[in-house]
């Protein structure tokens, strides 16, 4: 990608999803890395590049690295990431950030339907009967 295009955080962004469907993970990563100051759309591009390429752990680490306010679009990926993966670290990552997400993000249908399912991957019946 030429230099000029570079710092343009909706090229880089583009260009990081287009490389993640097309599973240039590698590709992707460089970009990221070249990003100096990321914003939460960026983040949200390599969170849900590396859960449609089913590499949740990664997705989870790099949604851990997250020291930005979220989003609805990252709040729906990492549920999604932590229902597929579904292992301790999934779970405990998932129900922390169900627990402290802002009031606002509870009433959107979508984030609500991701959280459930990931409850319910969880065996927790009872909190996503909550929800």
């Amino acid at each position: 990608m030429p230099e000029n295009y570079r710092n343009n955080d909706i090229t880089s962004t583009s260009a990081i999803d287009m490389l993640m469907k097309f599973g240039d993970v590698e590709s992707a990563e460089r970009i990221f890395r070249s990003i100096k100051t990321k914003n939460i759309i960026t983040y949200g591009a390599m969170v849900k590049g590396y859960v449609g390429n089913e590499m949740f752990e990664k997705a989870l680490g790099l949604f851990e690295q997250i020291d930005i306010g979220l989003d609805d679009v990252t709040y729906t990926i990492v549920f999604n990431a932590c229902a597929k993966l579904c292992n301790d670290r999934a779970m405990k990552i998932g129900k922390k950030l169900l627990a402290k997400m802002p009031e606002n993000y509870r009433n959107d249908n979508i984030i609500s339907t991701s959280a459930i399912d990931m409850l319910m991957k969880f065996g927790d019946v009872e909190s996503a009967e909550r929800i």
